[in-house]
This record gives C-alpha cells, structure tokens and sequence, in this order.
C-alpha cells in the first residue's frame, strides 16, 4: 500500500509540473482536506488556510497561478508509510503583485485512503512567504 500512495503522490507532483491541474485533482477524494502553508496569515497570503472539498481545491489551484510565478518547484524525497507520504522539497517563487521573492524548504504530508488523496498539509518558512505578500512581521 505505501508504495502504491507513493506513486499516487508521485504522479499529482508529475501533474503540477505540467501544469495539468485537473490531473492533479483526479487525485483526490471528493471530500479533500486541503491545508496549505501552514502558519502564513491568510488575510495577507490568499493560498494559506484550509479548502474542503475539489472544487475548493480547484480554485487553491486558480488563486496560486494567479499570484504567484514558481521560478523553482523540486519535490526531492518521499518517505510512505501507510495510508502516510510525505514529501520535502524546496521552491523559490516571486509574488506577483508585490514582487516579493521566497525560497524555501517544504514539508507536504498526504493521507491516501483507497487509492485517493484524503487529506493534504504543507509547513514551509511561512514568515518568509508572509513576507513576500507584503506582510509586516
């Protein structure tokens, strides 16, 4: 099963690197908890906060095209236990608006429950992207 939820993980990432978001969302579960940069206030950073559901997911996906330009997006190890997969990587992206650059490493953990992405988190250097928004901290 671990390595079964590896590739599923796996092959989302493969999907975001396309740009193929609905191949990304044909990974997950119709009732997906979607939790992203865990930490970034959500009032200043518009992908922070948790989305329920793939349409939720979906519009995840339209706020961060939208917002922001990934110069660099490197899923580099995945550790599967279980129902469990994590990934670490690192990206480096620039704000749209504010011109404002991160780089940082990343955590995104994925529970998979029959062959589906169930739930999603991200923890990454959330000052930093807090920062790059525009954000006094």
């Amino acid at each position: 099963m671990s390595e079964q939820n590896r590739q599923i993980v796996q092959s989302a990432y493969a999907a975001f690197g396309r740009g193929d978001i609905p191949g990304v969302l044909a990974t997950l579960d119709p009732n997906i908890e979607w939790e992203a940069v865990t930490g970034a206030d959500p009032a200043v950073v518009p992908t922070a906060g948790v989305r329920r559901g793939v349409d939720a997911v979906g519009g995840f996906f339209k706020t961060l095209g939208d917002t922001m330009v990934f110069e660099q997006f490197e899923p580099r190890e995945f550790i599967a236990e279980g129902e469990q997969v994590a990934c670490i990587g690192y990206y480096k992206a620039r704000v749209k608006k504010t011109g404002g650059m991160m780089a940082t490493s990343w955590i995104m953990v994925f529970t998979l429950r029959n062959g589906r992405i169930v739930r999603f988190r991200e923890w990454s250097d959330s000052a930093q992207i807090n920062r790059a928004f525009g954000a006094a901290v």
